[in-house]
């Protein structure tokens, strides 16, 4: 598998000290309705004219997601999140927590199963028809134009389903290799999830659940600590034992983590967002004020999770691979995918610690 170049450090990006507005309005977006008649389930494709290499890096990446403890975007890359999701595991299981892939973590992994790191699937047509914006805007007043800020394109789409980038969909496929309803297609090896359901629906979270494969059924937090140091979020049960970790986005020089103890006012899933530009210090006060549609392209990507901290949350992103390698407006920021596993994990009135 081939090197993908990582994106340059210290990227900012919009997306906190304004929380999301009448996030249960009941308005149901476009962009995230729940699957109708057509499956979204990925089946395994019937013959593999050319068989993949894995790495060892590749399949822990997987294995270490498929078990929560998040090594953010799948890539085969020995980054810094990838570090910290080992450490993590190892911490879990009573492990030396190197942050090495040594051979009693690497057991620990597979868990008596052989997993392969990737699947070649075949892509349905309830996924691949979207609906897309192939012109995102970049401009909030353009993007408060669109009725849902969804993907821009199917590559997209899957990069967030599969947990990875598109340039690494690329390289386990290949620039030529068709994309489209009924097309092969090789993924990491993240399975799909049974198709959710949460009740009453009014904001298509259960389709938004199964477009990115995660389970709605999550382990729940007695509390989640945020940790500036490592860079992560980590979530324990009631008997302190660690149970998942993502790694996360948090502050800047301008905006800091709020370091101390919080609790988790409530979560909204598939929020409206209100932007407003006198909150962020980069953004001129010329700018009015904007709705944002919701949808994975917002600014706070399918969630926000509330804290008793006004204008500070714990959301998801539009940009993936930035995770650990950007600064946020204060708040902390996960993948789409990370954010809704820890959206069904907690609840109001859930301690939420941020330490240095």
């Amino acid at each position: 598998m081939k090197h993908i170049p990582i994106l340059p450090c210290l990227l900012l990006i919009a997306g906190c000290n304004a929380a999301p507005d009448k996030a249960d309005s009941g308005q149901k977006p476009e962009a995230t309705a729940t699957a109708d008649t057509v499956s979204l389930r990925f089946e395994d494709a019937k013959t593999d004219a050319n068989p993949f290499t894995e790495t060892p890096i590749l399949r822990a990446q997987v294995l270490l997601d498929r078990l929560g403890f998040s090594p953010g975007v799948i890539d085969g890359k020995e980054g810094q999140s990838y570090v910290a999701a080992l450490r993590g595991f190892q911490t879990a299981r009573g492990l030396d927590a190197t942050g090495k892939l040594d051979a009693a973590t690497e057991k620990a992994l597979q868990e008596g199963r052989s997993i392969p790191a990737t699947r070649l699937v075949v892509i349905p047509a309830g996924f691949a028809k979207g609906p897309f914006v192939p012109a995102f805007p970049k401009n909030a007043a353009e993007q408060a134009k669109l009725p849902a800020l969804g993907y821009r394109n199917l590559t997209e789409a899957l990069a967030e389903r599969f947990h990875t980038t598109p340039e690494t969909l690329v390289a386990l496929n290949s620039p030529s290799t068709l994309v489209g309803a009924g097309q092969p297609f090789r993924v990491p090896n993240i399975p799909d999830v049974d198709v959710p359901t949460t009740g009453e629906d009014p904001r298509g979270w259960n389709g938004t659940l199964e477009r990115l494969g995660v389970a709605p059924k999550q382990v729940a937090a007695a509390k989640v600590v945020v940790d500036k140091s490592e860079g992560v979020l980590k979530v324990y049960d009631e008997g302190d034992k660690i149970v998942a970790q993502f790694p996360a986005t948090m502050g800047s020089r301008h905006d800091p983590l709020p370091i101390g103890t919080w609790k988790i006012k409530g979560v909204s899933r598939n929020p409206d967002f209100h932007y407003n530009p006198k909150l962020f210090w980069d953004v001129s006060n010329d700018k009015d004020a904007v709705m944002l549609k919701p949808g994975p392209n917002s600014p706070v990507g399918v969630a926000w999770i509330d804290l008793n901290k006004p204008h500070y949350g714990i959301h998801g992103t539009s940009e993936p691979h930035t995770i650990g390698r950007a600064e946020s407006h204060g708040c902390v920021r996960l993948t789409n995918w990370d954010a809704a596993r820890l959206a069904q994990m907690v609840k109001p009135g859930t301690p939420a610690i941020f330490q240095n």
